[in-house]
């Protein structure tokens, strides 16, 4: 058997492993993530390095490969590297691509960036010896020195940057200084912190009986030494952040560490300060608008058990903690747990493998949990917990379905109901607040009807048709196509075409309404910058504004006292996007949005507006009935076979040569038809067929088995392998979002 090893990992540069034999001594000691010594150069010298992958494949001469000398001895810093290094290996099994790419995943790379080091500036005399040279520097007019030594006898042990700018010194002054023996210069490593904002309220909240029962539930099982996994499914407003926070505060006293995961950057602001308030500078967190000197300065914080709590998205669950001892997942059910590049892992089943590997447990959190996480804790993989109530006993908002097609009947064509208008209206008037979601993600050129409804949908896999250009629609999972008429099947109306519009024009509307409203917006183009989300959050919290229009990113997880109406255009947009999930995305979508209101004392408000008023989706996610859309839902999953009844690999293939996108589309299926127990669906194009002169082919293969899927995977790498792979790129997508 033989071993690839990665040689002393340096954060600079993650190299190509290198492949050793594994002596008969130490046959069965040896597996990913072990830290093992071996000879390495032409000088032989030994070095250590962590074992990555075990084969029986010889990928030199056997006369060259060296033998491993020993397993090394783990000092804790390597524990915790030797952990993730494992936990990489298990990612590019389960989700392909190459090892470096898992590895580059699961551990910080630090090129370009520097250390930050703090200089203390002290005297190196008492002050009856430094008054005398003060004075002789007075009289030999060294002015600036004097300055420096003045300073430094009535505060001693300053920062040195700050002894300058004050001072109006530079460092030539303090090295003279220094060489001279009248001061010394100590340099201490400081760790770059992000901005934590304490607004000073305390942390601490009574729970209720619903949230003390969840808190225990999971403080028992951890008396016995046991890392389960639970499924916290509570309503909107039922406080299940009280619950994390409560759990965490038991988890540390245990002298262990915790992860909490957040799905969106616009919701660290908020979760951040809760637990901050909390557990003060035993917290920090990441995300992508961190500059890379602070993201790698949590890493090393992390690692040097400095903090025991860290947030972030999905990944701060590589956070190097040597004691995790809970992983937390809010809004669960989120697309952005979901890599979008290789490893196409979901931070879900990578916590999941983490927890197991460390004897964690592991908290999954949501209004509305995924369809896959409900039937795990249906079947008893989970352990499910309910929080049925809001945790301040406000009741769930009043919801009204509002029927478009009507609204076009009666003249109405703009964006906005009569009944959302008169709402908005009222609502202004009594100084509360409003938000406004339009969901963008998702829309991918569906094609409705405007007067009855009708959405031209695959006959063979359930999702919608999109609109090309050559006026066809096209199915992207089956390939199946059709003209596009120019009058409804259903009702002969003319009135078709695809659903356009954005939060921009949303605003300019709502701006010639009302004129006096005071209005923000949140998207894509207003949060580009490092601290808008938090900026354009604090500003609605604070109340600068009477109307925040945003995108998905509004409705997760965010609590506004102030909020009694929120409006939801256009739930169609996610509802017939070309995704066997589009039914499940929007409920989730009109659940979350239509939670952020009433949510202290006040009754909330919540329109919906549609032209499918009568989808079950729209109809339980009003309600916020999450039973009555699971089963309906799961009825439909059952029906055609698709996760998590069955799992599935979507195959996805890139050339700019269109005939070798398809050559290669068209062996990734025949891999998959020689397995009896699998479906093979397509090849077809891709939703995006054609991306900056790259061709995009697709495959779908079903099957109950994910091992199966894995091993199909493997196959179809070799395939390649063995062919050549030309101009092509492969992606592996398990479970596809």
């Amino acid at each position: 058997m033989y071993a690839d090893i990665i040689i002393e990992i340096s954060h600079e540069k993650l190299d190509r492993p290198f492949q050793y034999r594994i002596p008969e001594k130490l046959e069965g000691s040896i597996e990913p993530g072990s830290y093992v010594e071996v000879p390495f150069g032409k000088g032989g010298r030994t070095i250590k390095g962590y074992v990555v992958n075990i084969t029986d494949k010889a990928e030199i001469e056997e006369e060259r490969i060296k033998d491993i000398t020993a397993l090394a001895v783990v000092s804790k810093g390597e524990e915790v590297k030797s952990s993730l290094i494992a936990l990489a290996a298990w990612m590019k099994h389960n989700y392909g691509g190459t090892l470096i790419q898992s590895l580059k995943t699961v551990l910080p790379v630090r090129s370009t960036v520097k250390g930050k080091v703090r200089r203390l500036v002290y005297l190196n005399m008492d002050i009856k010896d430094a008054a005398a040279v003060h004075a002789e520097m007075i009289q030999k007019h060294q002015v600036a020195r004097a300055r420096v030594l003045a300073g430094l006898m009535d505060e001693d042990g300053a920062d040195a940057t700050l002894i300058c700018d004050k001072l109006h010194v530079n460092n030539t002054v303090l090295n003279a200084l220094e060489k001279a023996g009248h001061i010394r210069i100590e340099a201490n490593k400081e760790y770059r912190k992000p901005d934590i904002f304490d607004d000073k309220k305390s942390g601490f909240v009574d729970l209720n009986i619903e949230q003390q029962i969840a808190v225990r539930t999971v403080q028992e099982d951890m008396d016995r030494g046991e890392g389960n996994t639970y499924l916290v499914h509570g309503v909107t407003g039922s406080g299940k952040t009280e619950v994390y926070i409560e759990i965490i505060a038991d988890v540390i006293k245990r002298g262990k560490q915790a992860i909490v995961l957040i799905p969106e950057i616009s919701l660290t602001y908020q979760t951040v300060m809760r637990f901050y308030r909390r557990f003060g500078e035993r917290v920090s967190y990441m995300h992508s608008k961190l500059s890379a000197g602070e993201r790698y300065d949590q890493w090393e914080r992390a690692s040097k058990g400095l903090i025991d709590i860290m947030i972030g998205p999905r990944s701060a669950l590589f956070t190097p903690f040597e004691h995790l001892g809970v992983i937390i997942i809010d809004e669960e059910h989120e697309g952005s747990y979901k890599a979008e590049n290789m490893p196409r892992y979901h931070a879900r089943e990578v916590a999941l493998q983490r927890a197991r590997m460390s004897g964690a447990s592991v908290i999954l959190g949501s209004a509305t949990p995924s369809v896959d996480s409900y039937y795990r804790a249906s079947v008893g993989e989970y352990k499910l917990i309910e929080l049925k109530n809001r945790a301040k006993g406000s009741a769930l908002p009043k919801v009204d379905i509002i029927d478009m097609r009507e609204e076009l009947v009666r003249g109405n064509r703009s964006m906005f109901s009569d009944r959302l208008r008169e709402l908005i209206e009222d609502r202004l008037n009594a100084h509360r607040q409003i938000m406004l979601f339009l969901n963008r993600r998702g829309f991918a050129g569906f094609v409705s009807c405007r007067k009855c409804g009708y959405v031209y949908k695959c006959p063979h896999c359930d999702v919608s048709l999109s609109a090309h250009k050559n006026g066809k629609l096209l199915c992207h999972y089956c390939g199946y196509e059709t003209r596009l008429e120019k009058t409804c099947p259903k009702c002969s109306s003319k009135l078709i075409g695809g659903m356009k519009a954005g939060t921009e024009k949303v605003e300019i509307e709502l701006k010639k309404l009302y004129p006096e409203a005071r209005i923000l917006r949140m998207d894509g183009d207003t949060t580009k910058n490092k601290g808008d989300y938090d900026r354009i959050l604090k500003d609605f919290s604070d109340e600068k504004a009477d109307i925040l229009v945003g995108t998905q990113m509004i409705v997760k997880g965010h609590d506004f006292p102030k909020v009694t109406l929120v409006g939801i255009l256009a739930a169609d947009m996610s509802l017939y996007a070309p995704n066997y999930r589009s039914q499940e995305r929007t409920f989730d979508l009109i659940t979350q949005a239509a939670g952020r209101a009433g949510r202290d004392r006040e009754e909330g408000a919540v329109v919906i507006q549609t032209y499918s008023p009568d989808n079950y989706s729209i109809i339980a996610g009003g309600a916020q009935d999450y039973t009555a859309f699971y089963e309906q839902e799961f009825s439909y999953r059952k029906l055609l076979a698709y996760p998590p009844l069955e799992h599935m690999l979507k195959v996805l293939i890139e050339s700019p040569d269109e005939a070798e996108a398809g050559d290669y589309a068209e062996k990734a299926a025949s891999v998959g038809r020689s397995h009896k127990e699998v479906e093979t669906i397509g090849p077809a194009d891709d939703v995006l067929s054609k991306l900056k002169d790259i061709y995009r082919k697709t495959v779908y293969i079903k099957c109950k088995e994910y091992e199966t899927l894995a091993v199909i995977k493997d196959e179809i790498e070799e395939e390649r392998r063995r062919n050549g792979i030309g101009g092509s790129r492969i992606q592996f997508d398990f479970d596809p979002l």
